[in-house]
């Protein structure tokens, strides 16, 4: 079942403040992705936003829906959560048969949304994040992944 308590969350902002944060993220995610349109970035945010609603679970996924614009954070809330993760290769396989692109490309348009993401998000969210999700994920935000020795 989706996570809609979100939503109480995100009704203090005018109309007018929320499309600006909205527009905002997609500049962003356009400049990092180097999309030649404002849909184009779009169409990558609403992929790798599904996919993560799709992966997280608790009170990470609330605050993270929280810290979004209202249109992200209600893709990242529409989503029920796989009973299974998938770690970070997995969760670019899975987006690019999604949207049938390359993992190549699906790749590109992870870290184009995730890094934006992650400056809403804050760092100590998104180490609590990271913390949740099997491995792989810390590139895909953007930073090291670190691998506790034996």
């Amino acid at each position: 079942m989706p996570d809609r308590r979100v939503t109480v969350q995100h009704t203090s902002a005018t109309a007018y403040e929320a499309y600006e944060a909205y527009e905002q993220l997609l500049e962003k995610v356009r400049y990092e992705g180097a999309y030649p349109t404002r849909e184009r970035a779009e169409e990558a945010v609403r992929l790798v936003l599904g996919g993560l609603g799709r992966q997280l679970t608790g009170d990470e996924r609330v605050e993270l829906a929280a810290r979004l614009p209202f249109e992200a954070a209600d893709v990242l809330a529409a989503q029920v959560p796989d009973v299974e993760p998938l770690t970070g290769w997995g969760f670019v396989k899975d987006l690019a048969a999604r949207s049938g692109a390359t993992p190549a490309t699906t790749r590109w348009d992870t870290g184009a949304v995730l890094g934006p993401v992650a400056t809403l998000a804050g760092p100590d969210l998104v180490t609590r994040i990271l913390g949740q999700l099997p491995s792989g994920y810390a590139l895909l935000f953007g930073r090291a992944e670190l691998v506790q020795a034996a």
